[in-house]
């Protein structure tokens, strides 16, 4: 299992440690040390936390409110429902300081009775590519992580609310999402993208996500499973309180699954920090090193 944390990204040369490993996500963070002045804005308190009577931050305390009345998603988050950490397991850094991937982020259908609902070609080709160690992942060879993996891994993500709009700053690659909350119709006949074109409407204090328009054969967890161009994804967002946002993810995929199908997904806020430079696109060699261990 591979552990993130936060700094800069570190390379892992061993090309037989690809043979370990169940994820294929090659980047491990270290953590840094702040030095005066706030390096890098790594401890640079949060504003407006609502906090105890003992002075530490209530998660639980109501979300905060837009100016009109819905509630403001803004803030950085981080994967819920994570993956454990064992010590002394070989993992690449101390358990105090790992961030974690969700624990669904290997297999989205984990939670969901079957699995998910593969037409026979989707599952086979999900099929191949965990038993190829996911070499061929876009996240290995630094592509976008297209939705609705953001939300699964182990990187932060900023979100900047207004009335009209959120954006969704991914720190991975310094990648970005619109979600539009103008009005505005889905795009017709546009031009495919890693992560489609989004638009929003509130039903109460749920922000119901429409994305549609994606590019075809996109992987939506490490296992491989695949999304097409002829998918429609809806996100139904929350924020129930202060320190969580709760997403109930549909995907109808016709041309990959029998269903549509949904999943509940959660993010936690991160304090106290803010978004860093996290790049693997400079002098990347770890998808040659990958395939070098491929067996002929």
């Amino acid at each position: 299992m591979v552990a993130w944390s936060r700094a800069r990204v570190v390379e892992q040369p061993e090309a037989d440690m690809w043979r370990l490993r169940v994820r294929a996500c090659l980047f491990v963070v270290l953590i840094g040390v702040p030095t005066v002045g706030f390096a890098q804005w790594l401890r640079y308190p949060t504003a407006d936390v609502p906090r105890k009577a003992d002075g530490k931050p209530d998660l639980t305390s109501p979300a905060p409110r837009l100016q009109d009345g819905k509630p403001d998603f803004s803030g950085i988050w981080r994967a819920g429902n994570r993956n454990p950490c064992t010590p002394g397991t070989g993992e690449f850094i101390d358990c105090a300081s790992e961030i974690g991937a969700s624990q669904l982020a290997s297999n989205l259908g984990k939670s969901l009775s079957g699995g998910l609902p593969y037409l026979p070609w989707a599952a086979e080709i999900a099929r191949r590519r965990t038993a190829d160690l996911r070499r061929d992942d876009p996240h290995v060879r630094c592509l976008p992580d297209n939705p609705p993996r953001p939300w699964l891994f182990p990187h932060l993500t900023k979100a900047v609310h207004t009335p009209k709009l959120l954006v969704l700053l991914y720190e991975m690659n310094a990648m970005y999402r619109q979600i539009f909350i103008d009005g505005r119709p889905l795009p017709t006949d546009p031009t495919p993208g890693w992560n489609g074109y989004s638009t929003a409407r509130w039903e109460d204090d749920a922000l119901v996500v429409r994305t549609e328009g994606f590019r075809d054969n996109l992987w939506i967890d490490l296992s491989g499973s695949p999304m097409t161009d002829a998918a429609k994804m809806t996100e139904r967002i929350r924020r129930p309180n202060y320190g969580t946002l709760l997403i109930d993810l549909t995907v109808d995929d016709p041309k990959a699954y029998t269903r549509p199908w949904t999943v509940s997904l959660a993010q936690d806020i991160e304090l106290d920090t803010e978004l860093i430079d996290e790049f693997c696109i400079e002098n990347e060699k770890s998808y040659q090193r990958m395939q070098t261990t491929r067996e002929k």
